[in-house]
């Protein structure tokens, strides 16, 4: 079973260092990756233009179960926004514009297949 995580773990990476590269190609300036506090963790916060980007990175392997994006559920965006608040707060930012992408990315083995941009993905709270 352990070996399934780390394997799990292994495509998340990827995926997150792919999607870095794609979003950097598209002009965003990637000022944290992983930020992590006790609400729990966003994979990538950038800035595109004048707007702070809070983006989940979801990897999938096969669309078997549906695609990467679709496994973003309500509990999770509520969860993100959560995380996001406590970001601005530690880092002092105030009165910025600010949204959530998702970047989705397919896999097979060790190569991408694909990967998309949502940009505003879901309402936030801001």
């Amino acid at each position: 079973m352990e070996r399934f995580y780390q394997k799990r773990r292994i495509t998340g990476k990827r995926g997150e260092a792919a999607a870095i590269r794609f979003l950097k190609k598209r002009g965003y300036s990637i000022l944290d990756t992983n930020y992590r506090c006790r609400s729990g963790e966003i994979d990538i916060v950038a800035r595109e233009k004048d707007s702070i980007v809070f983006v989940e990175v979801k990897t999938r392997t096969s669309i078997e179960f549906g695609l990467p994006e679709e496994s973003l559920s309500t509990r999770k965006m509520a969860h993100l926004t959560k995380v996001a608040l406590t970001y601005l707060s530690h880092r002092s930012i105030k009165g910025a514009s600010c949204r959530f992408d998702v970047v989705s990315v397919l896999m097979k083995g060790q190569d991408i297949q694909s990967i998309r941009l949502t940009k505003d993905a879901f309402p936030s709270a801001f």
